[in-house]
């Protein structure tokens, strides 16, 4: 794993020779806020594609400056390297954002009605759906693959005796949702369906924009952690990169369910920040 991040003195010979320094775990680019040309750009990945294939590394967190030169980021995701982007750890903190959402907008949880826009079952996803009907009683999966959450739906009824709806009316199925957890509906699909005007809409993965004009909720596309497990965090990286990738980085995924819970618990994880449309929860 590593860190890369932009130099925090940038003198006249690192930005003629584009030298990357490597320090332990982080790249370090001569880059600081300007945006860097496209022949800089490529001079830059080539060598940070270098010092990963010499170390046999696939995976990096990138700091909120360099975030910010697309170019750059473009151009390492076309080498197919993983950058950390806390969409995951998202999906698995999605009960604590619903009750993030609910504390701060004074919702009162027995009348609540959530939509849950999801295709793509995982492990995750399934727990969670658990867990959000069992303490929220109103909700609708909204789905393309109605076959396949028709089951989910009967093994739900049968766990615990709890009926909900599966759904996919464009027309009806989010006109009265006031929290829509969209767990991987992109733009083009969600922009098919009639949504409640004053929804809250959480976008798991990201980057959804909602192009009714009508609409007049919020549209949570990014969040922030904090955590107190003091191990865990390199107080060298503090302030340069999100806290969220920082954690999502040093979280084994493949591990089961309950164990990261357990990790999450322990580390005290909570829910910071929600970033909507020009407003934060």
């Amino acid at each position: 794993m590593y860190y890369i991040q932009e130099i925090d003195k940038l003198s006249k010979i690192y930005k003629i020779l584009n030298n990357v320094k490597l320090e332990q775990d982080k790249i370090i680019l001569p880059v600081n806020e300007e945006e860097i040309n496209e022949e800089k750009t490529e001079k830059l990945v080539k060598k940070t594609i270098k010092i990963l294939n010499k170390t046999n590394c696939n995976k990096i967190v990138i700091s909120k400056k360099i975030q910010k030169q697309e170019k750059y980021v473009n151009l390492l995701h076309s080498y197919k390297i993983d950058i950390v982007d806390g969409n995951w750890l998202f999906s698995v903190l999605s009960l604590k954002a619903l009750e993030n959402i609910i504390e701060k907008r004074n919702m009162k949880k027995e009348e609540i009605q959530i939509s849950i826009l999801v295709n793509d079952i995982s492990e995750i996803t399934l727990i969670n759906i658990k867990k959000i009907i069992k303490k929220y009683k109103k909700v609708n999966i909204v789905t393309n693959h109605i076959e396949k959450f028709k089951k989910i739906e009967k093994q739900i009824l049968e766990e615990y005796g709890i009926m909900i709806t599966v759904t996919n009316n464009k027309r009806k199925s989010l006109s009265k949702s006031q929290i829509i957890l969209n767990v991987d509906f992109p733009t083009e699909l969600l922009g098919k369906y009639n949504i409640y005007e004053k929804a809250v809409i959480v976008n798991l993965r990201g980057n959804v924009k909602i192009e009714n004009k009508r609409f007049n909720g919020i549209n949570i596309n990014d969040y922030e952690i904090v955590f107190n497990n003091e191990e865990e965090f390199d107080y060298s990286k503090e302030g340069k990169y999100k806290v969220k990738e920082i954690y999502e980085s040093k979280t084994y995924k493949n591990q089961p369910y309950s164990e990261i819970m357990k990790k999450i618990k322990r580390d005290k994880v909570e829910i910071l920040a929600l970033y909507g449309n020009n407003i934060v929860l």
